[in-house]
């Protein structure tokens, strides 16, 4: 069905449910790569990061929500593993989420996005839109949002 799927990964639970499913796609094909992005982004809030990784305060630096980003990466591609996904690629982007989603899904030419419904900036998403809600209506591939 699907050959190459993009994840967004931003250490949130939806995007942890996103990666459950992506992987249950990926498993039904052979040879089927997953990529996994993540987009470190100015926070809001102070948040907590899933598989572990814990807190990261509102007054963090660009470099410590970096190097929580590339935790989240390596977490995401373990458990993407136990769950069965053996052609793994991570990449860490820079900008603006929706538009860096974008781009690295032309630019690799994946089938399909699998995302959160939800991210990390569920307050920002309220009033500037969501990035699901952007990739959604302005990919040129299958666009599957999790709840």
């Amino acid at each position: 069905m699907f050959k190459s799927i993009l994840v967004p990964i931003d250490g949130s639970e939806h995007a942890q449910k996103a990666l459950a499913v992506a992987c249950q796609l990926a498993r039904q094909e052979d040879g089927c790569t997953l990529h996994l992005v993540h987009i470190p982004e100015e926070l809001s809030h102070e948040t907590t990061l899933v598989w572990g990784i814990g807190a990261i305060a509102i007054e963090a630096s660009r470099e410590e929500r970096e190097e929580a980003g590339k935790q989240v990466m390596n977490r995401a591609a373990e458990a993407a593993r136990e769950q069965g996904a053996s052609n793994i690629e991570t990449v860490i982007g820079q900008g603006d989420p929706a538009r860096t989603i974008l781009s690295e899904a032309r630019r690799r030419g994946v089938d399909a996005i699998v995302m959160g419904s939800r991210g990390l900036s569920d307050l920002q998403g309220f009033v500037v839109g969501s990035v699901s809600h952007k990739v959604a209506h302005a990919a040129e591939c299958s666009v599957i949002t999790v709840r």
